[in-house]
């Protein structure tokens, strides 16, 4: 869907997904620097944590590994989009609010846009989740984009300077 907006508002860029599911924040660490390298993108839309969330890893820890793909992107000249993530309020309010702060802090620390939760307005919606309650479907694909586009159209040119995003 995004590929296909960007098309036709005009810009040139090519969308590179490069998540692997159920991949978390050590992992996503661990395979952006060749990522980087391989399709030097203007744009990074960096989400990742869910999985981190979703297995109670040490909040310090994700932010440490989000903080340093901040960095690395950054450091290959592309522009960094932070989508934030909520997880179930299964471990408690300490873990779940310590989990959420991550995102807005790190936006505020590297004056970054934030889109604050990728699934605003999607993850209540039983009919535009799958059934495992985490994921969006297909019906909620277009509601996903909605919540990202107004943070990721001011980072984009027409003619971008390289050839991915």
């Amino acid at each position: 869907m995004l590929a296909q907006r960007l098309k036709t508002q005009g810009y040139g860029y090519r969308v590179v997904n490069a998540s692997e599911s159920g991949e978390t924040s050590d992992g996503g660490l661990e395979r952006l620097p060749r990522a980087l390298a391989l399709h030097k993108p203007a744009v990074v839309i960096l989400e990742l944590g869910a999985n981190d969330g979703l297995r109670a890893l040490p909040v310090e820890a994700m932010r440490a590994n989000l903080t340093r793909m901040i960095e690395l992107a950054r450091g290959s000249r592309a522009q960094v989009l932070l989508v934030g993530i909520r997880i179930p309020p299964n471990y408690g309010p300490r873990y779940t609010g310590d989990f959420e702060r991550v995102f807005p802090e790190l936006a505020n620390q590297y004056h970054l846009p934030l889109v604050p939760f990728l699934l605003d307005k999607v993850a209540l919606d039983p009919s535009l989740m799958q059934g495992d309650g985490m994921h969006p479907n297909a019906r909620g694909e277009a509601p996903v984009l909605e919540n990202v586009w107004p943070y990721l159209a001011p980072l984009l040119n027409k003619k971008p300077k390289t050839g991915g995003s």
